[in-house]
């Protein structure tokens, strides 16, 4: 079975740092495209960092941009993300999402989410 697993969140006050892992299960993991997603309360979720199969390339939000980093381990079917300078609008659950493009279709998994929540 597929699973995505995350861990590392919590409560954190601004300035802070937090480091999110997601530990996938039941599929080859390197070659997937491997994202975190956020929703916060009262608003649509968003893409917060994007990582090529081989860690070759990122991508991140305007918002988290010099704040949060995207990296991947494929030897421990891994994906972080660690998040300086946490802000309170950065409060939201946090997802991992795995992609794959292949002849025929897309696979695509998500994970169950873990909450972040920066405040004073």
């Amino acid at each position: 079975q597929v699973q995505l697993v995350e861990s590392g969140g919590g409560l954190v006050q601004p300035g802070g740092s937090l480091r999110l892992s997601c530990v996938a299960s039941g599929f080859t993991f390197s070659t997937y495209v491997m994202s975190w997603y956020r929703q916060a309360p009262g608003k649509e979720r968003e893409l917060v960092a994007a990582i090529t199969t081989t860690g070759g390339s990122t991508n991140y939000a305007d918002s988290v941009k010099g704040r949060f980093t995207i990296s991947r381990d494929n030897a421990k079917n891994t994906v972080n993300l660690q998040m300086n300078s946490l802000k309170p609008e950065d409060t939201a659950v946090y997802t991992c999402y795995a992609k794959v493009w292949v002849v025929g279709g897309n696979y695509e998994y998500w994970g169950q989410g873990t909450q972040v929540t920066v405040s004073s």
